[in-house]
């Protein structure tokens, strides 16, 4: 079948993807250069046949807030901007379950355990890594949900670890790309996010890695990201939108450096570069999309979200998100987490108890914390 939406470098894009053929740097700042409309509407195309139709949801928790020691330009949690956050250790692992419980009701199919660190040690904090596995333990044996983790940089041995008590993805997102990234964080380098990735990877875990747009970065980074990506190999590309937090030193800006036609531009051309991946569009999305546009990057290739708060302010409801997906023509996932849709939003028993900042988790009291 010929797929033909009428601008060329569009067509002969979607043609060859469809061929099974990679497309390189600069087919990928070819596209870059279209008119939104022919690219997403191509997107859309390439995503209809290497998907299954629906937008999967994540959800998070912030299992430890705030006192990193790395420098990220963007990050709320870092000692070395003063953003006014709430700081906690470990959460207690019966919290970080009800958190994947709510997360479960509210149509989640995974949930990461998140921590605001550059790497929980095994080594040198045995008793917080405990922590961290048998708060797995539980989300992986008493939820329907795939359980994640994010916990900076990892050793081999921890990988593995890691791998064997069942976590599925591991997320460890790059931000931009190398060539960008000194710009943003100088405390560590983009090569050891790579090699933590590539551990993941080795150990068994799938690898969800992404980026945040709005930086100050050119469409060039952006490319040059996504590509970085590939060559790792994800399944689950997270495109995150910089909501910019006082305090930080991107904190200063308007508002995010970055247009609703380059997002879903951005979605596209990442979709034409992973077709098989899942792209998920999570953090900032709100506040950098208004409420009638936020189907647009589901029509432009994208097949996930976030859904819920994030580290550390909350997000809309899971129900205003799956409203988002119908309005885009799509179906909320369901394959491993078949929830009831007619129960997303409603409170459980055991919700009073869950005082994090995180996910569909969070307690009203903490939904005007900084956003990461």
């Amino acid at each position: 079948m010929v797929y033909e939406i009428g601008n060329q470098t569009v067509d002969d894009a979607i043609a060859r993807v469809l061929d099974g053929e990679q497309l390189d740097r600069t087919d990928a700042l070819a596209l870059v250069a279209q008119p939104v409309e022919p690219l997403a509407a191509g997107a859309d195309i390439v995503r209809a046949q290497f998907s299954d139709g629906t937008v999967d949801a994540c959800s998070i928790v912030n299992a430890k807030a705030g006192s990193c020691a790395e420098d990220c330009g963007f990050c709320a949690q870092s000692v070395h901007h003063d953003t006014g956050i709430d700081t906690y250790d470990f959460l207690d692992p019966e919290t970080v379950l009800a958190a994947a419980k709510r997360a479960e009701r509210d149509g989640a199919q995974r949930f990461g355990i998140v921590v605001a660190e550059k790497g929980v040690s095994k080594k040198r904090r045995p008793e917080e890594w405990a922590d961290v596995i048998r708060a797995i333990r539980l989300v992986r044996d008493e939820t329907d949900v795939n359980v994640d983790a994010s916990l900076g940089l990892l050793t081999e041995a921890e990988a593995t670890q890691l791998a064997e008590e069942g976590v599925n993805h591991y997320n460890h997102n790059i931000e931009t790309s190398p060539e960008y990234f000194p710009e943003i964080v100088s405390t560590h380098d983009f090569a050891d996010r790579v090699e933590t990735l590539e551990r993941a990877k080795a150990a068994g875990m799938e690898l969800c890695a992404g980026v945040i747009l709005g930086m100050g970065e050119a469409p060039t980074d952006r490319v040059d990201a996504a590509l970085a990506l590939r060559d790792v190999g994800v399944s689950s590309l997270p495109v995150n939108i910089l909501n910019p937090v006082e305090g930080t030193p991107l904190g200063d800006a308007a508002g995010a450096d970055i247009t609703t036609e380059e997002i879903v531009s951005t979605i596209a051309v990442y979709r034409l570069l992973h077709p098989e991946a899942r792209i998920r569009l999570t953090g900032g999305r709100e506040v950098n999309l208004a409420a009638d546009e936020q189907h647009l990057p589901f029509e432009a290739g994208a097949d996930g979200m976030l859904t819920g708060d994030y580290l550390t302010t909350g997000g809309q409801s899971p129900a205003e998100d799956l409203e988002v997906i119908e309005r885009a023509g799509l179906q909320p996932n369901t394959s491993i987490n078949d929830f009831d849709p007619d129960a997303v939003g409603r409170a459980g028993d055991d919700d009073a108890a869950v005082e994090t900042a995180a996910g569909t988790a969070t307690s009203n009291a903490t939904n005007d914390m900084a956003r990461d």
